[in-house]
């Protein structure tokens, strides 16, 4: 009888200043982990957004270089007219005097 007057006198006094002090810890870390991981997750966001900018800006570097490629091809591409080619003839001629 004793015993269990003893034993039930522990448990009727809770958890100690110990105990209390180590589930306020855990709940603690619990939180600076969770904090920890969405903080984590902007890093990441910020970083795949910044990575998709510049991999479009280099897209259209590319394809501006394409179209400015295409467009001196085209123009090579195409014949002379009449006054390209007295023009063309005219700076050959000042070359040969000069």
């Amino acid at each position: 009888m004793i015993l269990s007057l003893a034993v039930a006198g522990l448990i009727a006094c809770g958890p100690s200043a110990e105990e209390k002090a180590a589930a306020e810890k855990l709940k603690q870390d619990s939180i600076a982990a969770a904090q920890k991981m969405v903080d984590d997750s902007i890093v990441a966001a910020n970083a795949a957004a910044e990575k998709a900018i510049q991999d479009s800006l280099a897209q259209k570097a590319m394809a501006d270089s394409i179209a400015a490629s295409e467009a001196v091809v085209k123009k090579k591409a195409r014949p002379k007219t009449k006054e390209e080619k007295k023009e063309e003839d005219r700076k050959v001629q000042q070359k040969e005097k000069g």
